[in-house]
């Protein structure tokens, strides 16, 4: 087959290749191309460029203003893809295993020999996989907000609370930014190790850190409001914190986070939001709840898809806890000023009997925070009296 192609006075500086490869598409190996054009340069770069591709010049002629030439197809183009394979589809599920040589390749791309394979920790679709993750990003993507504009910084009653009540919340904000910063830091390293193939587990964990990076600076923005300094740090609550950075399974890390601490934090994140005291503490508190959600949300969807391919799993998720609980058995958990912070807010004042309230409302929050684990571990599918067990092991330092 013979076909012809023309360049008219551009040169390979300026494209001339796109003509030639996009009139090669439709031959045979072996098939003639007839190549015209006026470039003074035509005849050398059309050499190099067929020599690169695996392509023949049969002949050259005519003058410098107005020359031609003949290419024979070779076939290394073909040869270049014919070993290649696609990396899964782009519309479908993804792999049950991605491969590493796929490296950074978009899914579903057809992926080339040679290039170098990617390290990550965690290329299989159970390990890291849950069919709610696609819908879980799309409302992450879509519920994004500002903290400069989604809260009233300058909301009236805030700054005129009193100085009691003022450094409660303070206190609560320090002991929330200190959490955040576990749960920012936990997703951001599981994403790091994920294969990209999993891509919409990707996102929604980037969109995790996000969230997180903003609660750090709303809690720590309400907690400078008044202009006064921090609350304080316990030693017990950072080797709380400590030992969930440590977990390296992905599934385990998730569990232990998001399952568990998390959803914790859902009920606390509530709690307060029902007594803060001013609207910008209860703005904060109920942004951050929002996001938390979704967070949850996938922790227990994912925990319960690993269970499903595993049953034998539980038994791993069983040793975390009692495992964390092991290791912490000597701290003195939840923070004694944050625990009294929330008898306060919860009171409303200092009257006895608002104290009394205050506090019981607090062990009605522990007791809600218990009920709520419980239920969870449930979905996932440890049995009841298991679950119950479990749920009391959990951090009093509640994340």
């Amino acid at each position: 087959m013979r076909a012809t192609t023309g360049l008219d006075d551009l040169g390979f500086d300026q494209g001339a290749h796109l003509l030639i490869a996009r009139a090669l598409a439709g031959l045979r190996p072996g098939d003639q191309l007839t190549v015209t054009g006026r470039n003074p340069a035509l005849r050398v770069h059309l050499a190099a460029w067929c020599r690169e591709r695996g392509h023949r010049l049969a002949d050259v002629g005519g003058s410098d203003s107005n020359g031609s030439a003949v290419i024979i197809k070779g076939a290394a183009d073909e040869q270049r893809w014919a070993r290649a394979r696609r990396a899964g589809r782009p519309d479908g599920p993804p792999e049950v295993r991605a491969d590493p040589r796929w490296g950074l390749a978009a899914r579903g791309a057809l992926v080339e020999e040679g290039g170098p394979p990617i390290g990550a920790q965690w290329s299989e679709r159970e390990h890291v996989w849950a069919d709610i993750a696609p819908k879980l990003y799309a409302a992450a993507a879509a519920s994004q907000w500002d903290p400069a504009t989604a809260v009233d910084w300058s909301a009236a009653g805030t700054t005129a609370l009193p100085d009691e009540v003022e450094r409660a919340v303070v206190q609560v904000m320090t002991y929330l930014v200190e959490n955040e910063q576990a749960a920012l830091i936990i997703p951001a390293r599981l994403l790091s190790q994920l294969h990209p193939h999993y891509r919409e587990v990707m996102q929604l964990l980037a969109s995790q850190a996000a969230d997180e990076a903003r609660h750090v600076e709303v809690f720590t923005r309400r907690g400078m409001l008044s202009g006064g300094p921090l609350g304080t740090s316990s030693a017990g609550g950072r080797a709380s914190l400590q030992t969930l950075l440590r977990e390296p399974d992905f599934t385990t890390a998730g569990f232990l986070l998001s399952v568990l601490g998390e959803g914790t934090f859902v009920d606390l994140l509530r709690f307060l939001h029902r007594h803060a005291p001013d609207p910008v503490t209860a703005d904060v508190t109920r942004l951050a709840l929002r996001d938390e959600a979704r967070h949850v949300a996938f922790g227990v969807a994912h925990t319960a898809h690993a269970v499903q391919a595993d049953p034998s799993y539980l038994s791993t998720l069983r040793q975390a806890v009692e495992r964390r609980h092991a290791v912490l058995l000597d701290t003195a958990g939840l923070n004694a000023e944050v625990f009294d912070a929330l008898v306060l807010l919860a009171a409303g004042s200092w009257e006895p009997a608002a104290i009394g309230r205050g506090w019981q409302a607090v062990h009605e929050l522990q007791q809600q925070m218990d009920e709520g684990r419980r239920r969870r571990l449930a979905v996932i599918g440890f049995p009841d009296d298991e679950a119950d067990e479990l749920s009391a092991l959990h951090t009093r330092n509640f994340m």
